[in-house]
């Protein structure tokens, strides 16, 4: 009986989970960003642009894991977009408090004057240099004059390299420098400091940790590496002995570059990403305070420079652009092996249930290439629930009085078109928003930007905006608009997907639980939170059959009665429905019948090892109240030895936690 009891249980679970994930797509649509009547409406004759201001996000945690070849080509992409120069503004958030990441932004800074003219003067893509300079087919160009494109192809990857070995050499630099000055100082007594190359002290994270200089406990940090561009073209020089690169044609200006680092102390819980991201968000809005942001984990760049502008396309639609909160890109890679053995690419879900969803209130947030409506990480309501007068409290925002006017100008669609006057007053409160203790007693993390206190952040903060009755898009490109590096070794990629689905769980027994939403959100929408926060479930009815066949070798025991052939019919024929289904999403969604199966499979492997885990987990968690899922950076490094030839050798190499 107990056994007949927990199929049924099964089986019915199996298929409420089925529904949940099929209902939501009964209204999919597919929507293209025409680029074309974007430039008609929005670009003017004499090159100059009305389109709205966008703040550009980068966040990285460590400059190990993440190593900083990607941050900075993931910068130099978004430097060399294809958007108005003197309209975007990129701001790299690094929450070690290194010094090498901050000089590597120096160097890229230098470099980028080089690199992003040429970018323009060849229309390059992709525009990070690591990615293009790959590219067998990079010197077949065939534009302007072959031989000028060759020459100056030459010289700027000439010029990356040098870069490379810049950057590489950072870390004994720094060292070495701060030997140098600390021996200076030994007669003082003082604890060895790291040096910047100006001869100061660095505020952040020492080489060897001191009181107040450590990976936890250090102050906050701004810095503007590169101001704001005057509004008018600013072409460069002919070519010269100097300058061999002639962009005499060529606009030179660069974006606006910021340095951030969030202040840390061991007494409060910094809240990892999302509150590097809350970091950003308020630093940027007193310094330009754009009406659009949009963030990058620092593996990712920028691989179709028009991205920016397709994303325009969705916020600026006369018919819903003003409620829509955000628009999402699908997360593509480069790394992964040729066949995907373990399931990264992902796409049934980039691909189908998120294209879907366009048809609702939209896809959900997925942490990267996600464009953003200020006002709505603000927690502002969309225009149709928006009530005429909205209450600028310092008990919800924070105390910070310029933070608080440049709400009010946000609420204006005001931004800041020069950078503000940097004196003594506005330094300090630059520092005091990135503060370890500013979200203290406010209302952010949880009504207010990203939210705190839960592994998958990015799906509770796409949920917050979507219940305010916000709504979102899911764009999508014939060249992908971005990249980036996945976890191809198996103990990484299963790290992840624990921590995606911990996530999931603890929002189910949260306040942020779908079922207890109010009206604004769409019955549809609920039905797709639901399906996110219990999918792991199902894995323990998935190890309960895949042990059934162990079972019948244990006579007298399991009695298995033999199936009636009206019932096996019954089964075939609900079998190849279902499957009849998945060809038709399939060939609607465009993905191929590799992808399909190592969705599947790599579901299979979770279901019998990450998502039992969490399950149990979860019901410790419940029951003796710990605390939740450990946030783990996915390491990017590769650990492949110098002589051997398989980028793909990380695969097999089994690590330990």
């Amino acid at each position: 009986m107990w056994f007949w009891v927990t199929s049924v249980v099964a089986d019915v679970w199996f298929s409420f989970s089925w529904l949940l994930y099929q209902l939501p797509k009964f209204n999919p649509i597919k929507m293209i960003p025409d680029l074309t009547a974007l430039g008609e409406h929005y670009d003017l004759p004499n090159g100059g642009s009305t389109l709205p201001n966008i703040d550009v996000f980068v966040t990285t945690a460590d400059p190990i894991d993440e190593p900083v070849l990607y941050t900075m080509n993931c910068v130099l992409s978004i430097l060399a977009t294809d958007y108005p120069v003197d309209r975007y503004s990129c701001y790299l958030s690094d929450d070690s408090g290194a010094l090498v990441l901050y000089e590597a932004l120096v160097e890229v800074a230098s470099f980028a004057a080089l690199w992003v003219p040429f970018c323009r003067k060849y229309s390059i893509e992709p525009r990070a240099p690591e990615n293009y300079f790959q590219r067998e087919e990079a010197t077949d160009y065939t534009g302007m004059t072959t031989g000028e494109f060759i020459n100056d192809f030459r010289h700027v990857q000439r010029m990356y390299e040098e870069l490379k070995m810049r950057l590489k050499s950072l870390p004994c630099t720094i060292k070495e420098r701060s030997e140098f000055y600390n021996n200076m100082e030994a007669n003082k007594g003082r604890p060895k400091a790291t040096w910047m190359a100006n001869g100061k002290q660095w505020p952040g994270t020492w080489i060897e940790p001191a009181a107040n200089h450590s990976k936890e406990h250090h102050e906050g940090i701004v810095q503007i590496v590169r101001d704001h561009p005057g509004p008018k073209p600013h072409h460069g020089l002919r070519a010269s002995d100097i300058h061999p690169v002639n962009f005499s044609d060529v606009d030179t200006r660069l974006p606006m570059l910021v340095y951030v680092a969030r202040g840390k102390n061991p007494c409060y819980d910094h809240n990892k990403k999302a509150g590097n991201l809350n970091a950003q968000l308020r630093v940027s809005a007193l310094l330009t305070n754009a009406p659009f942001v949009i963030n990058f984990d620092c593996d990712h760049h920028i691989n179709n420079s028009l991205a920016l502008r397709a994303a325009m396309c969705f916020f600026l639609d006369p018919r819903e652009g003003d409620n829509t909160a955000f628009v999402q890109f699908p997360q593509r890679f480069e790394n992964v092996d040729p066949t995907d053995r373990y399931g990264n690419h992902n796409r049934v879900f980039f691909d189908g249930a998120m294209y879907a969803l366009n048809g609702l209130q939209g896809p959900s947030y997925l942490g990267t290439g996600c464009m953003f409506r200020r006002l709505a990480l603000y927690g502002i309501d969309p225009p149709r629930w928006r009530p005429d007068d909205i209450p600028i409290d310092s008990s919800k925002y924070g105390n910070s009085l310029p933070f608080l006017k440049s709400l009010l100008e946000a609420l204006k669609q005001q931004c800041h078109t020069t950078t503000p006057t940097l004196n003594e007053s506005f330094l300090d409160e630059m520092t005091k928003v990135v503060s370890s203790s500013y979200d203290i007693g406010t209302d952010w993390g949880r009504g207010v930007g990203h939210v705190y206190k839960i592994a998958t952040e990015d799906m509770v903060t796409g949920f917050r905006i979507h219940r305010h009755g916000w709504r979102s898009m899911y764009c999508t490109m014939e060249v992908d608009a971005f990249r980036g590096t996945a976890p191809i070794n198996l103990t990484e990629r299963l790290f992840q997907i624990i921590r995606w689905a911990g996530g999931s769980l603890e929002m189910f027994f949260s306040h942020n639980n779908p079922l207890l939403a109010g009206r604004r959100l769409h019955p549809m929408q609920r039905a797709v939170y639901l399906n996110y926060n219990i999918y792991p479930y199902a894995s323990l009815f998935v190890m309960f059959y895949a042990f059934c066949p162990v079972m019948w070798l244990i006579p007298d025991e399991i009695l298995i009665q033999r199936p009636f052939i009206k019932y096996v019919l019954y089964l075939i024929i609900i079998i190849a429905l279902i499957h009849i289904i998945g060809i038709f999403e399939i060939k609607w969604a465009g993905i191929t019948w590799l992808d399909w199966w190592r969705n599947d499979q790599f579901f299979m492997v979770a279901s019998l090892s990450a998502y039992p885990i969490v399950v149990l987990h979860m019901v410790v968690k419940l029951l003796t109240r710990e605390k939740g899922i450990h946030f783990r950076v996915t390491s990017k490094q590769t650990r492949t030895k110098d002589h051997d030839n398989n980028k793909y050798a990380d695969m097999y190499e089994v690590r330990c936690p």
